[in-house]
């Protein structure tokens, strides 16, 4: 049996340590410009070009011959996609699975809607890995993970709102005000994979304290946190020292936005994915 894990470029990584896994481009496109989001992506040219970018702006997800390519060759195939309520892109991948099962008799291909992005997806990634590296089968890793996608959450704080605003995310009235007024966006993944505003925050330290307040509401305990940091490396650090005081060791990591994160976090931007209470 040969596994393989395929994701889209959602989950803010393009390889794991150990194991055979396929990143399927999502592409930021404007009306001058197409970025495929994978390693060879500069995203930080990219974030400085958008800034400067006065259009429409929005993503567009992976077809499903993309998908069928990257399943190729593998007969065990886990697939985590972008929350469906934000991109067409769990829609391509099931389409994609029943037509390889159909074409490769006794393959097995799992697809999940994460129903969040990034850093939320890469604990999943990591928990799938360690998995495979103990030999578990398909069958109890894909029970494994329908229950913990229900018990790992996402929180972001976002300093910039315009390209949310562009592609009619929120409100370009509410984007405008948020950078007149130094406002910080605090929201979350919802139950339904949307994205939750929770609060309106002046500055960095009432935001980080919001993240906080919301990860132990929501029943963070001390399991892992995984940030996701674009150009915000100190807001990242600041939040991880936060997280340490309230539990010294809990297994936290930092890792920069990729190009699909980077578009929905912008410049200043964290998204931190969180194992909630794991029962």
């Amino acid at each position: 049996m040969k596994f393989r894990i395929v994701t889209d470029s959602s989950a803010n990584t393009f390889s794991m340590p150990g194991v055979d896994l396929v990143s399927v481009p999502l592409k930021i496109v404007t009306a001058e410009t197409e970025y495929v989001d994978d390693a060879a992506l500069d995203v930080n040219g990219m974030i400085d070009a958008l800034q400067q970018y006065k259009g429409k702006s929005g993503s567009a997800c992976p077809n499903t011959e993309e998908y069928l390519q990257a399943f190729e060759g593998a007969d065990r195939i886990f697939v985590f996609t972008i929350t469906r309520n934000l991109s067409g892109s769990y829609s391509a991948a099931v389409t994609a699975a029943q037509e390889y099962e159909c074409a490769h008799p006794g393959a097995k291909v799992w697809v999940a809607d994460t129903l969040s992005v990034g850093p939320e997806v890469l604990l999943h990634l990591e928990h799938l890995c360690e998995g495979i590296r103990c030999g578990e089968t398909f069958e109890t890793l894909s029970v494994r993970l329908e229950q913990r996608i229900k018990n790992t959450r996402l929180v972001f704080a976002l300093k910039s709102l315009t390209n949310l605003a562009r592609n009619g995310r929120v409100s370009p009235v509410v984007a405008k005000m948020a950078g007149i007024l130094g406002i910080r966006l605090v929201g979350r993944a919802s139950d339904e994979g949307t994205l939750e505003p929770l609060h309106k925050c002046r500055g960095e330290e009432k935001a980080l304290a919001a993240i906080v307040n919301e990860m132990k509401e929501r029943g963070w305990c001390g399991g892992a946190v995984r940030i996701a940091e674009c150009q915000a490396k100190e807001t990242a650090a600041a939040l991880k020292r936060r997280l340490r005081m309230i539990f010294p060791k809990a297994d936290i990591r930092i890792a920069p936005c990729t190009g699909l994160c980077s578009f929905y976090a912008e410049s200043g931007g964290i998204l931190v994915g969180y194992e909630g209470d794991m029962g």
